[in-house]
């Protein structure tokens, strides 16, 4: 028998790809009772995911979806290349940092291979590839079980990995930021695995374009206030800046 975790995990990325569900399809589809289902849909209503209606739900459309990477890796590319290389900026020699997975921490990656004596800590396999060869970084894998989406490495392997050390600065790469609902990501074991990653880093830098702001996905990974930077484009609103501001976030517009 499947987990209720694990289930409600299926539903809702089943509800952000079709749009809308109908109860009494979950039904079977998951061999649970209807009342079972309601329940279901009931937490996600409560969490602001989505909106019921007679005998199903719709997707609310403040909730982020989940792309794979080939599809976010097209979406604000210029914006993402121009935070990467700020970022970037930010690595000096001889520190150890985590990039996490993600289109924008990729863009990171790209531009720090001329750096010295690094250790780089990443849960996605494609970054790592990316620095592979590089001669002066030490590169590190979690180990875990890859999501196919989104190239990133999860689950307790690569929970209790990354426990065993201390960071300077962790890349945190984010599918929705705002002030009543904090970071999230679509995935809950990819939220469990960045709370681990806030709490073994000095510093936390936020790499994102703006349409993340004012969104939020299914998996809580933390509040607002370990964040010290938000690396983001030109086109934040003045007023998620200055709130930003007011929580002694540094905002950099890139």
């Amino acid at each position: 028998m499947k987990s209720t975790v694990d289930r409600r995990d299926k539903i809702i990325q089943k509800i952000q790809k079709e749009g809308s569900v109908r109860v009494d399809e979950l039904s079977e589809e998951f061999e649970v009772s209807t009342v079972t289902i309601r329940n279901d849909l009931d937490f996600f209503e409560k969490k602001g995911l989505i909106d019921r209606t007679y005998g199903g739900a719709l997707l609310r459309n403040s909730v982020y979806n989940d792309p794979s990477i080939e599809e976010k890796k097209k979406i604000n590319i210029e914006e993402k290349k121009r935070i990467g290389k700020y970022a970037a900026g930010l690595v000096h020699d001889g520190e150890s940092i985590i990039l996490d997975s993600g289109s924008t921490t990729r863009e990171v990656a790209l531009r720090i291979k001329e750096k010295k004596e690094l250790t780089i800590m990443t849960n996605a396999i494609n970054i790592g590839l990316e620095l592979a060869g590089a001669s002066d970084l030490k590169v590190m894998l979690t180990g875990g079980v890859l999501r196919d989406k989104s190239y990133s490495l999860v689950g307790p392997e690569a929970e209790r990995t990354m426990q065993n050390y201390y960071f300077d600065t962790l890349f945190l790469g984010v599918d929705g930021m705002d002030f009543e609902h904090g970071l999230t990501t679509s995935n809950p074991l990819e939220a469990q695995l960045n709370r681990i990653m806030v709490e073994r880093s000095n510093k936390i830098i936020a790499v994102t374009d703006s349409s993340k702001f004012g969104r939020h996905s299914f998996s809580y990974i933390c509040d607002l206030d370990p964040i010290n930077t938000i690396v983001t484009d030109t086109n934040i609103s003045q007023e998620f800046e200055e709130k930003f501001k007011m929580r002694d976030i540094e905002v950099v517009k890139v």
